[in-house]
């Protein structure tokens, strides 16, 4: 079951929503430009923030072995510790790209980890947040493969190898994946298809949710459900469109962030 918890804001402050960085594809200068365009956003939205959730796939691809990191991404790991640090809760949601991130941030940074589905009421609404994947029926087959890549026998198969070899060979596989290659089909595909409207709708069957926010889709919908009283919001990413989600106490909505750098 869902973690459960409960909040309310301060005056002048906001909750943030930010998924699908995908840091490190498709190569290394746009990725650290997307990493710095990243920070500037995190930047300007600490002030008002109370807290962040990072809804998953912040990595296209990430590996902790005992003693060693991949490689990169310090700009952004300065910012959640600045945020952190400064006494502001960051959440951290494993998506099916980053499931191999273990411990390091919550040691190193203070980040909260969830690997899964995290419900809390904020100002008495109700949210249901999770990275998006495996969740519903179907997809049999990712499923399988998920519960391969997270189990312990796995993971310690892929710690033997040198990670030289280790994270050159998992952003080899990163390279390969439609992210990278820009072969994305990202098409919403109708309520009764998508398999999160469907999954939301039958949760709604058993108990009533104001918002369920999601990553994974790489679309941004706001789709009503349960007669206008729930909301199916799917943050987008930061691979196309740049988006995030803020609640400012009363409502949930994307918006786009756009910025001169």
């Amino acid at each position: 079951m869902p973690n459960k918890q409960a909040m309310n804001l301060e005056i002048g402050k906001k909750i943030y929503f930010a998924s699908d960085f995908h840091l490190g594809v498709p190569n290394s200068i746009t990725s650290k430009q997307r990493e710095l365009l990243i920070c500037k956003w995190l930047k300007e939205i600490k002030p008002t923030c109370q807290e962040l959730f990072l809804v998953g796939d912040v990595f296209d691809f990430w590996f902790e072995y005992k003693h060693v990191i991949p490689k990169g991404f310090v700009r952004l790991q300065a910012a959640i510790a600045n945020f952190t640090d400064n006494g502001i809760p960051v959440h951290y949601f494993i998506g099916n790209h980053d499931m191999w991130v273990f411990n390091y941030f919550e040691k190193e940074l203070g980040v909260t980890m969830h690997r899964k589905p995290f419900e809390i009421s904020i100002n008495n609404k109700s949210f249901f947040i999770a990275h998006g994947d495996g969740l519903g029926h179907g997809d049999n087959g990712y499923k399988f493969i998920k519960k391969v890549f997270a189990s312990k026998l796995c993971q310690w198969a892929f710690a033997r190898l040198h990670p030289n070899f280790g994270i050159g060979l998992g952003n080899y596989w990163s390279g390969k994946s439609r992210i990278a290659t820009g072969n994305t089909d990202e098409v919403f595909l109708g309520n009764d298809k998508e398999f999160l409207v469907v999954f939301c709708n039958e949760m709604l069957q058993k108990k009533h949710v104001d918002y369920f926010v999601f990553g994974h889709r790489h679309l941004v919908l706001d789709i009503e459900l349960n007669n206008k009283k729930s909301h199916y919001v799917n943050i987008g990413d930061w691979f196309k469109s740049n988006t995030y989600a803020v609640f400012d106490g009363d409502n949930l909505r994307v918006e786009y962030y756009r910025s001169n750098f």
